[in-house]
């Protein structure tokens, strides 16, 4: 059973004329010690992914439709109040800037000892000595001095050790990592990554990462779901979904990663822009955009199932999936 199942979840944000329909029809699931990555751009539903996940959907945001399973039980139908004992014990959160997760006016190590004993029952002692060694194994140097500074004091990429300790600071089963390597430079970036690697592996945590950046994904995770205009359009293995994507959008977002290897005058881009909620277009939302677009594409919208396009058959959303060696057109590729 997978520790992390979310079936046909769908989010509405009520509006005075209309509803509008942020994410619609999302299904995925998260083994123990998997590293799952939402990548797309700005605006796919990632983020809102993971806001409903760990209950935290702005107003008038709602779940309209679906079941987020933990651990085999619902949480979606939580109380606030139940869902804030399974927000920091069970599920672990860790943000794009680590400052809106510190409290500016408390010492780190206030924060950590008090999150630890919120949810573990440890003396003072004990929840002092635990935020210590999490301090020490997000490599923090001289942790146990550290313990009594403040947010202000640590540079960016010390900051956001700080919130990966106190994201695990009750040993959660799931870790919730929205943009936590965007404001970081590209060598604390790859630090943070394989901080977060080791550290869920060691403890068996899950870990859902959500970015933009195919190189973060390319590194750090194992199966990676790609998502457009509120839904999954592709989830398949890494190396699968960057060497051989089906989904025509997939393939556009990995031609669109700058190559040591081919030299270019231009960097491949995908024409047009995600739909905003209230334009929808019918059948298939990236159709405006596909080059592989059909009349079927316009009038009946495609659901996730295993591609015949290649052996791999992992699943894509996609009237007519791209094959394994289909290549891009000479002018896309210019």
């Amino acid at each position: 059973m997978a520790l992390l199942e979310v079936r046909n979840l769908s989010v509405e944000f009520p509006q005075r004329r209309a509803v509008l329909k942020a994410l619609d029809q999302v299904s995925f699931s998260i083994e123990a010690g998997e590293i799952l990555g939402l990548v797309g751009e700005s605006g796919a539903g990632k983020s809102l992914t993971g806001a409903s996940i760990i209950g935290l959907l702005e107003p008038p945001g709602r779940i309209s439709e679906g079941q987020i399973l933990l651990g085999g039980a619902r949480i979606d139908d939580l109380s606030p109040e139940q869902m804030r004992h399974v927000r920091g014990k069970r599920i672990g959160a860790i943000f794009q800037d680590p400052l809106t997760s510190l409290n500016p006016l408390l010492s780190v190590g206030h924060q950590l000892t008090q999150t630890i004993q919120a949810h573990l029952p440890l003396s003072a002692q004990q929840a002092w000595q635990r935020a210590v060694q999490l301090l020490q194994d997000t490599g923090i140097p001289a942790a146990a001095e550290r313990m009594t500074h403040y947010p202000h004091q640590f540079s960016g990429g010390m900051r956001q050790r700080v919130v990966i300790a106190l994201a695990l600071a009750a040993e959660p089963e799931l870790i919730i990592a929205d943009e936590p390597t965007t404001a970081l430079d590209v060598s604390i970036q790859a630090q943070i990554i394989e901080l977060l690697k080791r550290l869920c592996r060691q403890r068996g945590a899950a870990v859902m990462l959500i970015t933009h950046d195919m190189g973060v994904i390319a590194e750090a995770c194992d199966r990676v779901g790609v998502m457009y205009a509120g839904r999954l359009v592709e989830v398949g293995a890494v190396q699968q979904v960057i060497h051989a994507a089906h989904h025509p959008y997939s393939r556009g977002l990995m031609a669109s990663i700058p190559s040591t290897d081919v030299t270019r005058e231009r960097l491949h881009q995908i024409p047009g822009s995600m739909p905003r909620l209230t334009a929808i277009p019918s059948g298939c939302a990236f159709h405006p955009r596909c080059e592989r677009v059909s009349p079927r594409c316009l009038a009946e919208r495609p659901v996730l199932m295993p591609s015949d396009a290649s052996l791999t058959h992992h699943p894509v959303a996609c009237w007519h999936p791209l094959h394994a060696n289909h290549a891009l057109s000479a002018e896309d590729s210019a």
